[in-house]
């Protein structure tokens, strides 16, 4: 069952490869099914190793095609700040950018080939447009214990907007992250959560 007031609910999830896209959009998805919501999902791989774009499409509630349309969006929950311009079109008029603010440099940057965009201009071009919540989920995730923990960060902070009870979203983190970084990551998640809070 959806929340009140709410009939369906588009997200994007963007990121590079390595960073756990998949995995957090499969803990949205496994809690909206447990809300007994519907479920439309679609991931593109840009490279398949790591270090390539990726993207999810998650649309809660919607009887229609897995695809978001360009400017459809919700939210968009960025897991790297490049990542975030790039898909930053499917995000509707008034949708949220949720943002890690920590790069991940691709070989053309660390090679010296290219310069990466300074973060605070990223983030700042994406505010002249869109409400944004830029913060660094990656050193939130070395405090909770665990960098990697980084992609949960990133789902706590979005649970303040998703259609799903947060009980659901943290059952569907204990169920799919490994047994022994559990703790971790409920305290990831918890750690992000508090950041969109108010």
């Amino acid at each position: 069952m959806s929340a009140p007031g709410i009939s369906n609910f588009d997200l994007v999830i963007a990121g590079v490869g390595g960073q756990g896209t998949i995995l957090a959009s499969d803990i949205i998805g496994k809690a909206a099914v447990k809300e007994n919501m519907s479920v439309r999902a679609a991931e593109t791989h840009g490279m398949a190793q790591r270090g390539g774009s990726v993207v999810n499409h998650i649309r809660l509630g919607c009887e229609l095609g897995s695809m978001i349309p360009l400017k459809g969006a919700d939210v968009l929950l960025a897991l790297e700040p490049s990542e975030a311009l790039r898909y930053m079109d499917y995000l509707s008029e008034d949708g949220i950018i949720i943002v890690n603010t920590e790069p991940i440099f691709p070989v053309t940057v660390t090679s010296g080939l290219c310069t990466y965009p300074d973060v605070d201009a990223i983030v700042s071009a994406m505010e002249d447009k869109r409400k944004v919540k830029a913060f660094n989920a990656s050193e939130l995730a070395k405090e909770a214990g665990h960098p990697q923990s980084m992609n949960v960060v990133m789902v706590g902070a979005i649970s303040n907007h998703l259609p799903v009870s947060v009980d659901f979203l943290l059952e569907c983190v204990r169920e799919l992250v490994p047994s022994k970084t559990v703790d971790i990551n409920v305290r990831a998640f918890e750690m992000g959560r508090s950041v969109t809070q108010g």
